[in-house]
């Protein structure tokens, strides 16, 4: 199983220069315009493209899930990638990509990425079967998940990270649910991921742009569906939530945020989280192996969680919780003391 997931991550690795050179011909690169962007020279983008590529070899080679799922994720995967590669050139608008999210969303509902049932927490079936309803669901899931990743796809290397250590998390959750097949897609997917990670991480020589932030949101968001949310316990909806929690928290924060301050919801500012470690000083490579170690605690605990480990689960999240408060806490008092003065 991790054969194929080495793999990847080496034919990742390998083309992303030709990727580099791809972008640069086609003019997919990001040129610094305003105070937002963390970098301050042209760099290209479609680095999507190498990830993608690695994980579907070895996807059509290793993978043993059946064909109409395999054909159905690589569509919608193609489905993202492209509407992100377009993006990354010449803006769409946000309906426009929500609706090909949408889409792609709906094309892995019908190959069978589908949540059909939630755990009933006060009855005595055990499950509450969704029938028709299981259609909106799974694609407000897999459309949220694709993007909170895009959303946090903000410092070199922090959504590819990201990436990889939540599909770690959903691997071996899914090996815990003895779902082999989600098992091995999220190896794969962490593989191209990591592969990926050296021309990516700070400084950075490419960016995955919105190609590859999407296609790695919807493979993520395939997955969870297939191994974490398949299972009957009580904890079945919370595991894959806190496996992926530092996008789907950061979004939602973001969103309340804006709401709270009047703002539309998919207008950008900086008051993501990666943003509040950079301003209490940190620099990028810092504020990343943060985000990281967050991401990392929070797959820990769900994990702790799924065994039913009461103590390490509040620990670990309990670390969760105070590596978020600390850049929070700091970044306040800091805007509080700027403006007293």
């Amino acid at each position: 199983m991790y054969i194929p997931a080495i793999i990847a991550g080496l034919i990742s690795f390998l083309i992303t220069p030709l990727v580099i050179k791809i972008a640069h011909r086609f003019g997919a690169v990001d040129i610094p315009k305003d105070e937002r962007r963390m970098h301050s020279k042209p760099m290209p983008l479609w680095g999507g493209i190498a990830i993608f590529t690695g994980f579907f070899i070895c996807m059509f080679i290793f993978s043993n899930i059946s064909t109409i799922k395999l054909w159905g994720l690589f569509i919608a995967s193609v489905v993202v990638l492209i509407t992100g590669m377009v993006d990354d050139v010449k803006p769409l608008g946000a309906k426009i990509k929500l609706l090909m999210q949408i889409i792609a969303a709906i094309i892995l509902v019908k190959a069978g990425f589908e949540i059909k049932y939630f755990t009933d927490f006060f009855g005595d079936d055990g499950l509450i079967f969704l029938g028709s309803l299981g259609l909106p669901i799974s694609v407000i899931w897999i459309v949220g998940v694709t993007n909170t990743v895009n959303l946090i796809d903000g410092l070199d290397g922090l959504a590819a990270g990201i990436s990889a250590i939540a599909a770690v998390t959903l691997s071996y959750i899914a090996i815990l649910n003895h779902q082999y097949e989600a098992a091995m897609i999220t190896l794969i997917l962490a593989g191209s991921s990591i592969g990926f990670l050296p021309y990516n991480f700070n400084p950075a020589k490419i960016f995955m742009g919105d190609a590859g932030a999407l296609f790695l949101g919807l493979v993520l968001a395939a997955v969870s569906v297939e191994g974490a949310l398949k299972g009957a316990t009580a904890l079945t909806v919370v595991v894959p939530i806190l496996a992926l929690g530092v996008p789907i928290f950061d979004t939602a924060f973001a969103i309340i945020r804006r709401l709270i301050n009047g703002r539309p919801i998919m207008e950008a500012d900086k008051g993501h989280l990666h943003h509040r470690f950079m301003s209490i000083g940190l620099g990028q490579r810092k504020t990343v192996l943060s985000m990281y170690l967050l991401s990392a605690l929070m797959g820990a605990g769900a994990i702790a969680l799924l065994k039913q480990n009461w103590l390490h689960a509040m620990v670990l999240l309990g670390l969760a919780g105070f590596v978020v408060f600390i850049p929070i806490n700091r970044s306040v008092l800091i805007q509080k003391k700027d403006r007293l003065e």
